[in-house]
C-alpha cells in the first residue's frame, strides 16, 4: 500500500501522507543509501537522502600511511574508473612537489584514463536499462567493459583496482602488443555501443521511464555543485579538459555533449556520447605519442630497478628510504582538480615535509550529486526513484570516504 487509509465519522476516507524508508538494504541503494521518502500516494513530496553505510574512512587512512601507499586507496573512491583516480592523485602531489610526469607517460595516463571512463559510462548505462528490464543491454554494457578491462589487465596487471600509476610516473610502459590488441577491443567496444543504441534509443518503455523524468535546470544544477553528465545533461558544457586543460588535453580535437532538458534521457544520451569522444581522444594519443621514458630520473620520488635494489648497497638504501620514510614532499598545501568519469574529482593535501599526508581531503564529484539528489526525485513517482537514481550513477566509496 502506498498510502494510510483514515475512515472520517462520516464515513468517508481521507488519506494521510505515507513515510517509506527505502534503502540501505534494497537493491537498487547500493547497500550504501537510504532515502527517507514522504508519498502522497505515489507521488514522492519530499526526500532526504543519508549517505555513510560504507564506513571507508578513505582520508583518514590515507593520512596514516606514505605518499605512495595511498595509491591503492584512491582505486577504491570510484572502483568502476579506478585509473581516473590514480591520476588525480598523483597529479596533485606532482603539483604540490613541483614537477610534471613525462609527454609520454601523460599520454599513456590519458589512454588509461579515457579507457576508464568508457567502462564508468558503460556500467552506469547498463545498469539502468537493467533494472528498468532491459536485460539484453545491460549484457552487451558488460560484454563491452569486459573487454576494455582484459585490455587494461594486460596493461596494469589489475583487473578492477589497478594501483598502476605512480608519483613521477607509471609502474610500466604499454606492453609491445597493445596497440593491435587495442584495435581488436576497440573495434568490439563500438559494435556493443552501437548495439545498445539500437536497443534503447527509441525504445518506447525505455523512452517512457526516462524522458522528462528527473529534470533539473542548469542554473539549480549548478548551485548544487553538480559537475559531469549529469551537469552536461542540463545544457552547461562545463567539463575540466576544455575548461582548465591539465596534462596534454588542450592538443586533442574532442566535443563536450550536452543535453537541453537534464532529464534521465539526456544524462543517457550524454553519458552514450562521451564513449565516442574517449575513443577519439584515445585515437589521438596513439598517433601523437612518441617513444620515451615514462618515469622521471628522480630518486627521490620512484623507488630504483630491482637489480640496482639487489645488486648494490646505494640502490638497497634508496628502496628502504622510500618504502619506510615515504617521499619527502616539501611543506605546502594544493588542490588539483581533474575530470573523472561522474565529473570533477578534487584533491586537496597539505604536507608538513614529512614522509605522508598531513592532510587528504577529497572532493569526489558523488558527494555533489547526492546532496541535490531529492530535487530530482520529488514530484515524479515513487516507481521513477529507480531510474533516476540509477542516472545519476552514484559510487559509494566516493561519497562515504
Amino acid at each position: 500500500m502506498s498510502e494510510i487509509l483514515i475512515e472520517t465519522e462520516g464515513g468517508d476516507l481521507d488519506s494521510a501522507p505515507m513515510n517509506l524508508q527505502m534503502g540501505p538494504s534494497h537493491p537498487a541503494m547500493h547497500g550504501t543509501i537510504k532515502m527517507r521518502v514522504k508519498l502522497d500516494g505515489e507521488i514522492v513530496q519530499k526526500t532526504e537522502v543519508e549517505v555513510g553505510y560504507l564506513h571507508r574512512g578513505f582520508e583518514k587512512s590515507c593520512e596514516s600511511v606514505t605518499w605512495s601507499q595511498v595509491m591503492p586507496y584512491t582505486d577504491r573512491l570510484n572502483y568502476v574508473s579506478p585509473l581516473c583516480n590514480n591520476v588525480g592523485y598523483c597529479m596533485a602531489v606532482e603539483k604540490l612537489i613541483g614537477v610534471r610526469a613525462t609527454e609520454r607517460c601523460e599520454y599513456i595516463r590519458i589512454i588509461m584514463a579515457e579507457s576508464s571512463r568508457i567502462c564508468d559510462h558503460l556500467t552506469c548505462v547498463g545498469a539502468s536499462a537493467m533494472e528498468l528490464g532491459g536485460f539484453t543491454a545491460f549484457l552487451y554494457a558488460i560484454e563491452a567493459r569486459e573487454e576494455l578491462w582484459r585490455l587494461t589487465e594486460t596493461v596494469t596487471g589489475a583487473r578492477l583496482t589497478h594501483s598502476y600509476c605512480r608519483i613521477g610516473g607509471l609502474k610500466d610502459d604499454l606492453p609491445v602488443d597493445f596497440l593491435p590488441n587495442y584495435r581488436v577491443v576497440e573495434k568490439k567496444v563500438r559494435s556493443l555501443v552501437a548495439d545498445m543504441h539500437a536497443l534503447l534509443d527509441r525504445n518506447r518503455i525505455f523512452l517512457d521511464r526516462m524522458k522528462d523524468v528527473g529534470s533539473m535546470t542548469a542554473e539549480r544544477a549548478l548551485q548544487w555543485g553538480f559537475t559531469g553528465p549529469v551537469l552536461r545533461s542540463t545544457g552547461s558544457d562545463y567539463d575540466v579538459r576544455k575548461a582548465s586543460p591539465y596534462m596534454l588535453y588542450d592538443r586533442f580535437d574532442f566535443e563536450v555533449p550536452v543535453g537541453t532538458k537534464g532529464d534521465n534521457y539526456d544524462r543517457y544520451l550524454v553519458r552514450m556520447e562521451e564513449i565516442e569522444q574517449s575513443f577519439r581522444i584515445i585515437d589521438q594519443c596513439l598517433k601523437q605519442m612518441k617513444p620515451g621514458p615514462v618515469n622521471l630520473e628522480d630518486g627521490r620520488l620512484l623507488l630504483p630497478p630491482k637489480d640496482e635494489v639487489y645488486g648494490s648497497i646505494e640502490g638497497t638504501i634508496a628502496h628502504f628510504k622510500i618504502i619506510m620514510d615515504g617521499i619527502q614532499v616539501p611543506p605546502g598545501e594544493v588542490y588539483s582538480y581533474t575530470e573523472a568519469g561522474n565529473g570533477e574529482l578534487g584533491f586537496y593535501l597539505v604536507s608538513t615535509g614529512e614522509g605522508r599526508p598531513y592532510k587528504c581531503r577529497v572532493r569526489p564529484p558523488c558527494w555533489s550529486l547526492m546532496q541535490g539528489l531529492h530535487e530530482l526525485l520529488e514530484g515524479y513517482q515513487i516507481a521513477d526513484i529507480v531510474p533516476t537514481f540509477g542516472s545519476v550513477n552514484m559510487i559509494g566509496g566516493e561519497c562515504d570516504r
